[in-house]
C-alpha cells in the first residue's frame, strides 16, 4: 500500500499490482477517445494475455485506477516483431537500445484524477523492478494527441528524417524516476553512513560483533589494496549501499559445490595459459598480453613427435618429473554487502565496478545462508550446485565477467554449424540438438515434418546458446491432461503461437539470463506460449536436451495434470470425445512459459528441507511445493529406503492401494527433477546441528525436517526358547525398541517376507519364483489387514493351489471391526476363498516358529498359533510366511526420534499445526500423533486421507517461505485447543480373490465411531449382490450427500470417476434417492455410466457447483432458473472438448 497525491491535493491509498483477467472490463470501461487516438482499438484480454509486463493501479476497494500495458516490440502495424532495432535505429540512431533493455507502452488508461501520479508511480514500479530496463518507448501508427500525463512524462522523440511511415514518438529514460547508482571506492569518512545502513538492514547478531570491534570497517577501509576492495553507491551524494571485496581467497573451501562448469574457479599461470587463450568456456578469456598459439603450431608440434618418440620409460619419467601448470584463483569474494532497502533492486550497479577493480579476474563468487532469501544482488549471478556430501549452511553465487556483456539471441543459419558443434561438446551434452539442428537447416521440419525454429545466443559475438522449437500439434491432449487453463486463455492463442522447447543450451556462467533469452526467443518465432515436456528418468520416447533443467525451470511455472474421466466408449459411440484426448500417450511432466511471465520472476527458496519417508503424506506434501508457480524451491531432499516409490510390474502388485495417486499420477509430477533422493535410511538425528545420521554412514542437514514415514508392518521378534512355555512370537513393541530385549533376526529366515513396499513386493515375486511356486509346500499368508486379502489373490493368479495357502487373521482390534467397509463384502470374499480351497483361520496370534527351536534360524519350517486364552494352538508347516501384521513405526525412525529427546507416546507428538517440541522438526502421517492437551486421542493424522494430510502440512509451511502469504492469525484459546478435522474420503481399494475388484470410499470417521447405525441403513442404497460381483452399496449423510460408496465387482471400476462422486448432494447425482426409491434405479453401475454423469465427474465441476451456490445465494427466485441454465450451457460449452455428448444451443 502506498499514498498518491492527486492534483487537487488530495491523498489516495493504492496498491500497485500485476495486472490479472477480472481487469479486463474495468479496464476497458476506463478507455476514452483519447486513449483509441494514440493506442488505437485494443481486445483488453487479448492484450492482457501478450503483454510482457501489465501493472494496474488498483484502490482500496481494489478497484482500477489506472493500467499500463508494456511489450517488447512496439505497437502492431508499424513494424515487424522481429526487426524493431533496425527501425529505431534508422529512424532515431537510438544505438544503446537493446532487446534486454527497451519495452514498449501499449497502453495506458486511469481515471483522470489518477493519470498523472499513476503513470508516474508504474514506470517508477517498471524501472525499479526491470534491472536491465533503461528505455520506455511510446510508438504508435494512431496519430492521435496524448493525453497530458504522457506529454508530462515521456519526451517527444526527434527523427532522422521525414520518410518513412507516419507515426508518433516519444521515449523515457531510466534517469527520470530510477537512476543507476554512482559507484566509488569508499573512503573512511562514510564510516557513520554505512554504519547507519548496518544498523538498519542487518541481524542484531552482525550488529552486536561489529559493536564489539567498533573500528572494524574503518580499518577494512584504510586496508584497502590490490587484494582487497571497499565500494559505496551513492543517490543523490547520499551513501545508500556499501559492498566489500576481497581475492585472498581459499577455493579448497569451495569443494562443497561443483565448480567443473567454471574451470573449478581457478587460471593457469601466465607462463602456462597459452591454451587458455583460445577457451570459450570461461568468463573473461586469459589475461591480456599472453603469447597466442598460431595455426602452424600444432603441425609443428606434430612433427617433432613424428621426428623422435621417447621410450614409454622415458615418457614415465618426464611424466613424474613434469610439475603440474601452476593455477592461481581466478575469483574474487564479496565479503560484506548491505544497502538501502528502498535501492536494492538496484544492487547490480556494483557489479561493473568490482570487475573494474579486479581487472585479472573472471569470476566474482558470494555465498549465502541458505535461510536467507536471495539478494536482488544476485540476479546477475548462477547458483553453483551442491555436492551431495556438502554439509555447509550456505548457498555459493557465482558471476562472471562475460555476464556483464551484451547478449544477442538472433535465428540461426547454416554458417552456425561449427559453433553449435563445438557448444554441444563442451556441454557434453547428447547429440540430438545437433541431428534437429541439421534437419533445420536443410529442410525446416523434423523427421515427422513438423516446423523447427533455431534460435542461437552470442555474447561478444561468441556464440554460447543454442534454442530449437518445434511446433506442438498434440494442442488438444495438452489442454485435456494438464491444467494450462490456469496460466493463459486458451482461446487467445493460436495454435500457431504455441511450441514445443525442444532443446536449450546455454552455458553455465549465463544461464541467470535464460528468461532474457526465452522471452526474446518467443518474440523472434512469432510465439507466446512455450511447452517444456520432461519425461521420467527411466525412459523418454522424445531425446530433447535441456542443458542445464534447473535454468529453465527457474523462468517456467510447472502445470498441473487434470483428473481424468473414465469414458464409456463403447456406449459413447460418435459422441466420445476425440482420439488425440482419449488415447494415452507416455506420461511426462509440463511446464510453461507464456509472454506475460517472461517478466515474472519466481520467489528463490534455498532453505534445505529435508522429509524422511516416501509415504503418501510426504509425497503429497513435496507436490504441493513442487507446483507452487511463483516459488522455486532448490534444496527439497527426500530421504527413503528404496527412494522414490517404484512402478510395481503386475504380477509384483501384492498389496492394496489407497489411490492416492498412480504411477502414471506420479511420473506428470516435476518430483523426479525437483527432489533430490537420498537411497538409505534414518538413523539419527542431531537436533543441536541440524543434521540426521543415514545408514550408509553419511549425513544430511537440514533447516526443516519433516518426518513422514508412516506406519510399516514389522519384522516378527521370533521369540527364544526358554523352556516349556517360548515367548510367543510378534510385532516390536515401542518397549521392545527401546530396551531390545528381542532383537529382529539379522537377517531374518529367507522365508519369512514382510511386504511394505513395491521394492519389497519385487523381492517377494523372485523369490516366490525361484524357490516356491514350482514346489508344493504351503503358504501361510498372516495379519488382518486388507492386504492380505489382495496377497492371497495375487498368489493364486500366480498359480498357486488353494489347499497350499493358509489365511491366518489375526483377532479384531475391536467389536465389529473389519478391514472391509461392508459385512456383506467381507462375507463375500471369505466365501470366494472356499471355492478355491484356501483354509482362512480366524483369531489367532502367532505363538513360536519351528516348534519354539532355539536360534539362529535360517528357515522357518512350521508355525503355531494360539487363540486367546483358551490355549487352543494351531500348528501348520510352512514354505513360506508372510507377514502383515501389526503395522508401527519403523525401528530406526524410533531410535533417531527417542533418542533424539523428540516427545514420543507410542506415535511422535504433534501438536495442531504439525510442530513437534522441536521448532525446526514437523510430522504428519500415522507416524504422528495430537499432544494430550488437546483430550482428542480419537482422533489423529491417521484418521484422514494421508493426501489431504500432506496439503495440510505444506499450507502450514508455506507462510515460512512465501512472501505473498500472510502468516496465519495467533488462535483464541479456544481454538488454540481444537484439533484439525479434515473432509477429504478414506479410500481404499485393491483385487481380491476369484478376481474382484473392491472399492471402498467413506468419510474419516474417529477410533470410537464404529459407523452404521440403524438410523444409516434408511440412507443406504444398494444395487446387485456381492457374490455376483455386481454389487454397489452408496450411503448419504444426514444432508443428503455422498459419504460412503463400497463397489465389488467382477469388472475393473472406473475409479477416477467414483472419486468424484463423494460428498455430491444426490440431487446433482440425477435425483437419485428420488428414483432409487420409485424402484428406477436396479443398476447402480449402469445409472452411473450414462452420459449426463461425465459432466459429474469433470474435473472443473466442483467450480461450476461453488457458481452455482453463488447465484443462488446472488439472485431471486424467479431469476434462479435462468441463472442456472445460462451458467450450465456456459459450463458445458467451455468444456465441450470433454464433453461433447451434450447438445448445445443452435446445435440441433
Amino acid at each position: 500500500m502506498m499514498m498518491l497525491t492527486l492534483p487537487d491535493g488530495r491523498e489516495e491509498a493504492v496498491t500497485l499490482r500485476r495486472s490479472e483477467s477480472v481487469d479486463a472490463a474495468a479496464i476497458e470501461g476506463l478507455m476514452g477517445e483519447s486513449a483509441r487516438a494514440v493506442f488505437g482499438r485494443i481486445n483488453v484480454i487479448h492484450l492482457l494475455e501478450k503483454a510482457n509486463l501489465a501493472v494496474t493501479v488498483a484502490g482500496e476497494e481494489d478497484q482500477v485506477l489506472g493500467h499500463a500495458s508494456f511489450f517488447d516490440h512496439p505497437v502492431g502495424g508499424l513494424v515487424d516483431a522481429t526487426q524493431w532495432e533496425t527501425f529505431v535505429q534508422k529512424h532515431f540512431g537510438a544505438g544503446k537500445c537493446t532487446t534486454l533493455n527497451t519495452l514498449f507502452l501499449h497502453l495506458f488508461v486511469a481515471q483522470p484524477d489518477f493519470a498523472s501520479p499513476s503513470l508516474k508511480e508504474i514506470l517508477r514500479a517498471v524501472f525499479n523492478s526491470v534491472v536491465e530496463l533503461e528505455f520506455v518507448f511510446l510508438l504508435s501508427p494512431h496519430l492521435g494527441d496524448p493525453e497530458v500525463a504522457l506529454k508530462e512524462t515521456f519526451k517527444p522523440l526527434q527523427r532522422r528524417s521525414d520518410h518513412g511511415p507516419h507515426f508518433i514518438s516519444f521515449m523515457c529514460r531510466r534517469g527520470l524516476f530510477c537512476p543507476m547508482l554512482r559507484i566509488r571506492s569508499a573512503r573512511v569518512e562514510d564510516h557513520d553512513d554505512i554504519m547507519r545502513l548496518f544498523e538498519e538492514q542487518t541481524s542484531l547478531q552482525l550488529n552486536s560483533q561489529l559493536a564489539q570491534r567498533p573500528f572494524f570497517l574503518s580499518e577494512l577501509i584504510e586496508a584497502q589494496d590490490l587484494l582487497k576492495q571497499t565500494a559505496v553507491c551513492e543517490n543523490d551524494s547520499v551513501t545508500v549501499g556499501f559492498l566489500s571485496a576481497t581475492s585472498d581467497i581459499d577455493l579448497q573451501l569451495l569443494q562443497d559445490f561443483d565448480l567443473s562448469e567454471f574451470e573449478g574457479l581457478f587460471g593457469q599461470s601466465e607462463d602456462n595459459n597459452d591454451d587458455n587463450n583460445s577457451s570459450t568456456s570461461g568468463g573473461g578469456g586469459a589475461a591480456e598480453g599472453a603469447p597466442q598459439a598460431t595455426p602452424t603450431q600444432p603441425e609443428t608440434n606434430q612433427e617433432a613427435e613424428n621426428a623422435e618418440q621417447p621410450s614409454e620409460e622415458q615418457q614415465q619419467e618426464e611424466a613424474e618429473e613434469a610439475e603440474p601448470p601452476e593455477e592461481k584463483p581466478n575469483a574474487f569474494a564479496i565479503q560484506l554487502f548491505v544497502i538501502n532497502k528502498t535501492f536494492e533492486m538496484r544492487s547490480a550497479d556494483f557489479m561493473p565496478y568490482v570487475f573494474k577493480v579486479f581487472p585479472e579476474m573472471d569470476y566474482c563468487v558470494m555465498t549465502v545462508p541458505t535461510v536467507s532469501s536471495e539478494l536482488p544482488l544476485l540476479q546477475s549471478f548462477v547458483r553453483a550446485p551442491r555436492r551431495t556430501t556438502s554439509q555447509l549452511p550456505c548457498e555459493l553465487y557465482i558471476c562472471s565477467r562475460s555476464s556483464l556483456s551484451s547478449v544477442e539471441v538472433k535465428p540461426a543459419v547454416p554458417a552456425d554449424r561449427r559453433a553449435v558443434v563445438r557448444l554441444v561438446t563442451e556441454l557434453r551434452a547428447n547429440e540430438a540438438p545437433l541431428l534437429d539442428f541439421k534437419m533445420y537447416c536443410e529442410a525446416g521440419v523434423d523427421r515427422e515434418g513438423r516446423r523447427l525454429q533455431a534460435y542461437v545466443v552470442r555474447v561478444n559475438r561468441q556464440l554460447v546458446g543454442l534454442l530449437i522449437l518445434r511446433d506442438e500439434e498434440d494442442l488438444e491432449y495438452v489442454r485435456a491432461r494438464f491444467n494450462v487453463e490456469s496460466f493463459v486463455y486458451f482461446s487467445q492463442h493460436a495454435a500457431e503461437e504455441q511450441a514445443l522447447l525442444r532443446h536449450f543450451l546455454l552455458q553455465r556462467s549465463l544461464q541467470h539470463l535464460s528468461r532474457h533469452v526465452l522471452k526474446d526467443a518467443l518474440r523472434l518465432s512469432r510465439r507466446s506460449c512455450l511447452y517444456l515436456r520432461v519425461y521420467p528418468p527411466e525412459g523418454s520416447p522424445e531425446n530433447s536436451c535441456v542443458h542445464h533443467l534447473d535454468a529453465v525451470l527457474n523462468c517456467v511455472v510447472p502445470v498441473r495434470p487434470r483428473r481424468q474421466i473414465v469414458y464409456p466408449l463403447e456406449s459413447l459411440g460418435a459422441n466420445a470425445p476425440s482420439r488425440r484426448i482419449t488415447q494415452d500417450q507416455p506420461p511426462f511432466t509440463l511446464s510453461l512459459l507464456s509472454r506475460k511471465l517472461t517478466m515474472e520472476p519466481k520467489v528463490v527458496i534455498n532453505a534445505r528441507i529435508v522429509v524422511v519417508g516416501a509415504s503418501a503424506t510426504a509425497l503429497s506434501f513435496l507436490e504441493v511445493l513442487c507446483f507452487c508457480p511463483h516459488l522455486r524451491f532448490n534444496n527439497l531432499t527426500l530421504v527413503s529406503t528404496h527412494g522414490f516409490p517404484g512402478n510395481s510390474p503386475e504380477d509384483a502388485a501384492f498389496l492394496s492401494t489407497s489411490h492416492a495417486s498412480s504411477s502414471r499420477d506420479f511420473d506428470q509430477q516435476p518430483l523426479h527433477y525437483c527432489v533430490s533422493v537420498v537411497a538409505a535410511k534414518m538413523v539419527a538425528i542431531n537436533r543441536k546441528c541440524r543434521f540426521i545420521s543415514l545408514s550408509t554412514g553419511g549425513r544430511l542437514s537440514y533447516d526443516h525436517l519433516v518426518l513422514c514415514t508412516g506406519l510399516q508392518y514389522q519384522v516378527l521378534c521370533l521369540g527364544v526358547n526358554g523352556g516349556d512355555d517360548p515367548p510367543p512370537a510378534r510385532s516390536p513393541t515401542p518397549s521392545d525398541l527401546l530396551n531390545d530385549p528381542l532383537p529382529a533376526r539379522s537377517p531374518a529366515p529367507s522365508n519369512l517376507l514382510t511386504l511394505n513396499d513395491p521394492h519389497d513386493c519385487v523381492a517377494a515375486r523372485c523369490w516366490l519364483s525361484a524357490h516356491f511356486l514350482k514346489l508344493q509346500n504351503q503358504a501361510v499368508v498372516y495379519g488382518s489387514s486388507l492386504d492380505v486379502f489382495t496377497v492371497v489373490e495375487k498368489l493364486l493368479a500366480l498359480g498357486v493351489a488353494g489347499s497350499r495357502l493358509h489365511l491366518v487373521l489375526t483377532p479384531p482390534s475391536g467389536p465389529g471391526t473389519s478391514c472391509f467397509g461392508d459385512p456383506a463384502v467381507e462375507a463375500a470374499v471369505l466365501e470366494a476363498l472356499s471355492w478355491t480351497e484356501v483354509q482362512v483361520h480366524r483369531d489367532l496370534l502367532l505363538l513360536h516358529v519351528n516348534d519354539g527351536e532355539e536360534e539362529p534360524l535360517d528357515l522357518l519350517t512350521s508355525v503355531t498359533f494360539s487363540r486367546g486364552t483358551d490355549g487352543e494352538q494351531l500348528r501348520l508347516e510352512c514354505g513360506v510366511l508372510l507377514n502383515l501384521s501389526n503395522r508401527g513405526v519403523d525401528r530406526d525412525a524410533f531410535r533417531s526420534i527417542n533418542d533424539s529427546f523428540l516427545v514420543f507416546d507410542s506415535r511422535l507428538v504433534v501438536d495442531a499445526s504439525f510442530c513437534t517440541n522441536d521448532p525446526a522438526i514437523f510430522g504428519a502421517g500415522p507416524l504422528t500423533k495430537f499432544s494430550c492437551g488437546y483430550h482428542a486421542d480419537r482422533w489423529s493424522h491417521a484418521h484422514f486421507s494421508s493426501r489431504q494430510v500432506g496439503q495440510e502440512l505444506a499450507a502450514a509451511l508455506l507462510p515460512m517461505f512465501d512472501p505473498t502469504l500472510e502468516a496465519p492469525e495467533e488462535p483464541s484459546a479456544q481454538e488454540e485447543r481444537l484439533v484439525p478435522l479434515y473432509q477429504q474420503p478414506k479410500i481404499q481399494g485393491g483385487k481380491l480373490p476369484v478376481g474382484f475388484y473392491y472399492l471402498h470410499v467413506s468419510r474419516p470417521r474417529a477410533s470410537d465411531d464404529p459407523g452404521g447405525p440403524a438410523e444409516e441403513k434408511e440412507r443406504s442404497m444398494v444395487t446387485g449382490r456381492p457374490e455376483l460381483g455386481n454389487y454397489f452399496r452408496l450411503q448419504l449423510d444426514p444432508y443428503q450427500r455422498l459419504e460412503t460408496l463400497t463397489c465389488l465387482s467382477w469388472k475393473p471400476l472406473p475409479i477416477t470417476n467414483y472419486l468424484s462422486l463423494f460428498g455430491k448432494h444426490q440431487r446433482l447425482l440425477g435425483q437419485l434417492s428420488l428414483r432409487y426409491q420409485q424402484g428406477l434405479v436396479s443398476d447402480l453401475y449402469s445409472f452411473f455410466t450414462q452420459s449426463w454423469c461425465l459432466a459429474v465427474c469433470h474435473d472443473r465441476f466442483s467450480d461450476f457447483e461453488q457458481e452455482l451456490q453463488e447465484l443462488a445465494a446472488s439472485q431471486a427466485d424467479g431469476e434462479l432458473v435462468a441463472a442456472v441454465r445460462s451458467g450450465a450451457v456456459k459450463y458445458l460449452n467451455y468444456n465441450r472438448n470433454l464433453l461433447p455428448m451434450f447438445a448445445f444451443p443452435g446445435q440441433v
